[in-house]
């Protein structure tokens, strides 16, 4: 009867570790996206992936927003769905977000002093 305890025991240990080897794992395979924006230095304001390609659609999930700021007459406003960040008028040089959770709905992004010129948008879906 010891001998099935023991061996009881080390299966039950050997699980844990076993799931907490998998859970751990799993929290390191989370994938976050990069996302760049550019704003100036003329009146240009863009939102592109690594791959230079504008964004227009994304999933739902965490990205990272990397936003050069290339003028101090702009500056680069990100609002949505549990989403608003700003970057400083005054502001030359660049901003990372980091880890911002995207859900569905519509994100827009603009430029505050020139909103009517400088804006953009894209769809989480």
């Amino acid at each position: 009867m010891p001998r099935l305890r023991y061996a009881l025991l080390a299966l039950a240990v050997a699980g844990s570790l076993v799931a907490a080897g998998a859970t751990q794992a799993a929290s390191h395979k989370t994938k976050v996206t990069k996302l760049y924006g550019q704003v100036g230095p003329g009146f240009t304001i863009m939102l592109k992936r690594a791959n230079f390609v504008p964004v227009k659609t994304l999933k739902p999930g965490v990205y990272t927003f990397v936003i050069q700021d290339r003028s101090t007459e702009h500056n680069f406003r990100l609002k949505g769905p549990g989403v608003d960040k700003v970057t400083p008028v005054r502001y030359l040089g660049t901003k990372t977000w980091a880890k911002l959770t995207l859900k569905k709905g519509t994100y827009n992004y603009w430029c505050e002093p020139h909103k009517t010129q400088m804006h953009g948008s894209f769809k989480v879906a």
